[in-house]
């Protein structure tokens, strides 16, 4: 079956208050649910993925305007929604790196709370707490494991969603230009070892003086590019065609092979 999907490669400047840029990614949202089953956002674009100073003061609830904003969106659209990432405040008041992921509805199919948390000791930690529970949730798309950014860098992770079940990934990202080859490189790995479909939505600008990367991409089970953006904001659209995983995996059956130390 082929799905419509659309990444809203969002520009994150420190320039543009928090409350203007929620009022154009909406609008990007509109317009990148045009044809489109899935529209998807990148991490923490509320604040900027680099900006930990603004994610306490950012921090919501995971029932809070944003995520009602998004809610409804989805609703008035009929698209699946991954809303990237938002500074969660939890109940118990720890704050969360959290995807949400909408369904079209507007109700919410999944959330995933960061588990590889990026910076070593002075960068993530010092303001969000780790999540520990992988993610998979029926999409469009199939089969879906949801990560963030740095959880890209960890091949068990995706590894351990393919054992499972997952025949595509949708990874929300601020991922930076100097590494951005890395980014590249990585989310087609990703995509050849697990013989799955990858959206990797990352986001553009400059915020606490680091510059972030864009080349969102959208990658097939055989680690082509379908569609990929360059570093400007931009609606990245492709058409995915959610058979694919299991025709090639049933042509090149390597996940056969999988040993116990990989389960």
């Amino acid at each position: 079956m082929d799905v419509g999907v659309s990444l809203v490669q969002l520009r994150c400047d420190a320039q543009e208050p928090a409350p203007a840029r929620v009022h154009r990614a909406l609008d990007l949202i509109d317009q990148a649910s045009a044809d489109a089953a899935m529209v998807m956002l990148p991490e923490l674009w509320i604040c900027g993925a680099f900006d930990l100073a603004g994610v306490r003061p950012g921090a919501q609830a995971i029932d809070g305007e944003l995520v009602e904003l998004l809610r409804a969106r989805a609703r008035q659209h009929r698209v699946w929604l991954h809303g990237g990432s938002f500074p969660e405040r939890a109940e118990d008041g720890q704050i969360y790196n959290t995807s949400v992921l909408i369904d079209d509805r507007g109700d919410i199919a999944a959330t995933y709370r960061k588990i590889h948390l990026f910076g070593f000791a002075d960068g993530e930690r010092t303001v969000v707490g780790a999540g520990h529970e992988l993610v998979l949730v029926d999409t469009p798309l199939g089969r879906t494991g949801l990560a963030t950014c740095y959880d890209l860098r960890f091949p068990e992770m995706f590894r351990r969603l393919t054992v499972a079940g997952a025949t595509a990934f949708m990874v929300t990202s601020g991922w930076p230009t100097r590494r951005i080859g890395h980014w590249d490189v990585l989310a087609r790995a990703r995509a050849i070892e697990n013989q799955a479909w990858m959206l990797a939505c990352n986001e553009v600008g400059e915020h606490a003086g680091t510059v972030l990367g864009g080349h969102s991409v959208v990658i097939d089970p055989l680690g082509e590019p379908l569609a990929a953006a360059g570093e400007a904001e931009e609606i990245l659209r492709a058409v995915v065609d959610t058979d694919a995983p299991v025709r090639w995996r049933e042509t090149f059956p390597v996940l056969q092979d999988i040993t116990v130390l990989d389960r």
